[in-house]
């Protein structure tokens, strides 16, 4: 095959060593389209950096012949390693682009839920009755005055009673089955990325609705499925996915439209207001006109969370005393102005101090907020996490948004 004989890999690939056997290197595949992982040498390893798609393997076995300081390798062992590659969808050609193809995204994040539906069903009940969890929703006709709720996108583990309270005033307060999910985008520096494939868990396939995701592109324009392979490892729209299902089966059937949101890190450096930026501005334009067209409710799930600190996030020194108290204090400053529905002031708490805490809800918070424009928020719920050595720590809240 022609893609063999200058092979290139693709993106979304992370190495390791081995940690029995230093003279080899496991690979594995972000997007988990296979579940497959790959042992190789660390000569293969080093060839693999070459496979670049400019390469021939003639030139690749030439270049690594010489960094092995002259060894016979043999064409064959080279154009094997390519096969291997391919096989593991690895490399950038047709049997990994025809696997992208799939309506269905597969799930990402099992092992932070349970893959067993029983189990599951009992862990997310757990987290609405467990410590400082609100109980479960209740039963009753929704007001529908809810217009948008800010979730955590933490792990269940950590922000399970944080994530209970949203869902539960989301339960209770909308009554919408179509849920325009915006969230964080983890892998991917483009602004904004849709997808069109339906997200699947352990609870079933949740429709992503075609005609929306239609109206956004008609009013935002091209660009939004440019980098669309993101969605595949991404946790920030599945998590919120997979509560959904649980609270409305059996119940009634939802539809999603899946939002990621890149990095404002030009506006904060700039200190100038993210929706003077003209893709920024076309999607709120976009949000706001999608939805005129829209006959019936529509409930926004913000998917995002607060603060990233400590040595994880290549900050110095491990977090502590006095400047957790410090976190804690300008998270209540950024919380006060979403609670204000005032998102241009939202962004300035931010913005004033250089997003120096990483604060990764930012970018769908400050969307949703000036798409809708909410008459005002509610804290439901607010929680920091640190780690017992100081390694980290993440701060999350839950927020809901009345018309």
């Amino acid at each position: 095959m022609p893609e063999l004989d200058r092979p290139q890999l693709r993106p979304y690939l992370a190495a390791a060593q081995d940690q029995r056997d230093p003279n080899h290197v496991h690979l594995w595949d972000r997007l988990r389209l296979n579940g497959k992982s790959l042992r190789v040498s660390l000569l293969e390893f080093l060839a693999l950096q070459m496979f670049d798609g400019r390469r021939t393997l003639r030139e690749i076995q030439f270049e690594t012949m010489q960094i092995a300081g002259g060894q016979l390798l043999p064409i064959d062992s080279f154009a094997r390693l390519a096969e291997r590659m391919d096989g593991a969808l690895f490399l950038d050609g047709p049997r990994f682009r025809a696997a992208l193809q799939n309506p269905v995204r597969e799930p990402a994040c099992i092992g932070c839920y349970e893959a067993d539906p029983v189990v599951l069903r009992r862990q997310l009940s757990g987290l609405f009755t467990g410590k400082n969890g609100p109980g479960l929703p209740r039963e009753k006709q929704p007001d529908g005055k809810l217009r948008a709720a800010l979730i955590p996108h933490v792990d269940y583990a950590r922000g399970g009673a944080t994530f209970a309270w949203g869902f539960k005033e989301i339960f209770e307060r909308t009554n919408a089955s179509l849920f325009v999910i915006v969230g964080t985008s983890h892998y991917s520096p483009t602004r904004y990325t849709l997808t069109r494939k339906n997200f699947k868990t352990p609870l079933g396939i949740v429709q992503t609705d075609q005609t929306y995701v239609d109206r956004l592109v008609a009013h935002f324009g091209d660009g939004l499925f440019d980098d669309e392979i993101c969605h595949l490892p991404e946790h920030s729209i599945e998590l919120e996915v997979v509560l959904l299902q649980f609270l409305y089966e059996n119940r009634r059937p939802i539809r999603i439209v899946p939002l990621v949101v890149g990095s404002f890190q030009d506006s904060v450096e700039a200190g100038s207001q993210p929706s003077l930026r003209p893709d920024v501005a076309r999607m709120i334009e976009a949000l706001r006109k999608a939805e005129a067209q829209t006959n019936e409710p529509i409930c926004y799930v913000i998917s995002g969370d607060l603060a990233h600190v400590g040595p994880k996030f290549e900050d110095p020194e491990p977090v502590s005393e006095p400047f957790l108290t410090h976190s804690r204090s300008q998270d209540q400053a950024i919380l006060q102005k979403a609670e204000d529905a005032d998102p241009a002031a939202y962004f300035q708490v931010i913005a004033d101090e250089g997003d120096c805490r990483r604060i990764c809800g930012l970018p769908p918070t400050y969307t949703v907020l000036e798409a809708i424009r909410p008459r005002r928020g509610k804290l439901l719920h607010y929680d920091q996490y640190v780690h017992p050595q100081g390694y980290e720590s993440v701060s999350f809240a839950s927020v809901a948004f009345y018309e």
